[in-house]
C-alpha cells in the first residue's frame, strides 16, 4: 500500500505562497534567500526523498510549474524527478506537461484512495496547496515533511486552511538542515490525541 507524503517548504508562520517570487506576491521570493550551505543541504535532502519515492502526486498548476523547470535539466535529481511516474489531479487538464504523467479526473478522494491501493511506497506531493487541503480533510495523508525556512512573512497563503475538525499530529523526527532550516516530520494521529 502506498503512503501519501506531503513535502513542503514553508515559512516559519506556515506560508507557502510564491516561494520563488514569480507570482507577484509582495513577500514572494522567500525561498531564494537561503545561504549556500543551506541550499546544498536542502538539495541533498530533496534528492534523497526523490530517490525513495515511488511516484509524485500533483495538482494541475504544480504539474505545469515543475514541468517548465525540470524537463530541460539533467543530473541525478532532475533525471529522477523526470522519470518518476506522476499523477496529476485535474478536472480540466487534457495533456499533462511533465513527463510520465497520468491525469486523475474523477473524484479526488476516490482516485487517490485507489492510487494508494495500487502503488507501494512513497507517493510524494510537492506544492499543490489545494490538493493538500483536500487530502488532509479526508484523512489521506500518511506523513508531513516540512522544511521550515527562518522567515516570518505575516501574510500569504498558508499550507493549512480551515478544516472541518482538528487534525492531531505526532512529531516523529526533527533535524537541522544546513545552518538554519528545520526539517520536521509528522504523522497523523488516527485514534485521537496521544
Amino acid at each position: 500500500m502506498g503512503k501519501i507524503i506531503i513535502s513542503e517548504n514553508v515559512s516559519l508562520d506556515g506560508v507557502v505562497q510564491d516561494p520563488t517570487g514569480e507570482e507577484g506576491f509582495r513577500h514572494g521570493g522567500w525561498f531564494l534567500r537561503m545561504g549556500d550551505k543551506d541550499r546544498e543541504a536542502w538539495a541533498e535532502l530533496e534528492l534523497d526523498e526523490a530517490l525513495r519515492a515511488e511516484a509524485l502526486l500533483l495538482g494541475r498548476r504544480s504539474d505545469e510549474w515543475f514541468a517548465a523547470r525540470w524537463l530541460s535539466r539533467s543530473g541525478a535529481w532532475a533525471d529522477r524527478l523526470n522519470s518518476l511516474p506522476k499523477y496529476v489531479v485535474s478536472s480540466t487538464l487534457q495533456e499533462p506537461e511533465w513527463s510520465n504523467s497520468t491525469v486523475l479526473r474523477g473524484d479526488v478522494v476516490d482516485e487517490v484512495s485507489k492510487l494508494k491501493q495500487e502503488l507501494d511506497g512513497d507517493i510524494v506531493v510537492y506544492a499543490s496547496r489545494q490538493l493538500v487541503h483536500t487530502l488532509m480533510e479526508h484523512g489521506l495523508v500518511d506523513e508531513l515533511r516540512l522544511i521550515v525556512h527562518p522567515v516570518v512573512l505575516g501574510a500569504g497563503d498558508r499550507l493549512f486552511g480551515e478544516t472541518s475538525d482538528k487534525s492531531p499530529m505526532r512529531l516523529v523526527d526533527i533535524r537541522t538542515v544546513g545552518d538554519s532550516l528545520a526539517f520536521l516530520t509528522y504523522q497523523p494521529v488516527r485514534d485521537g490525541w496521544t
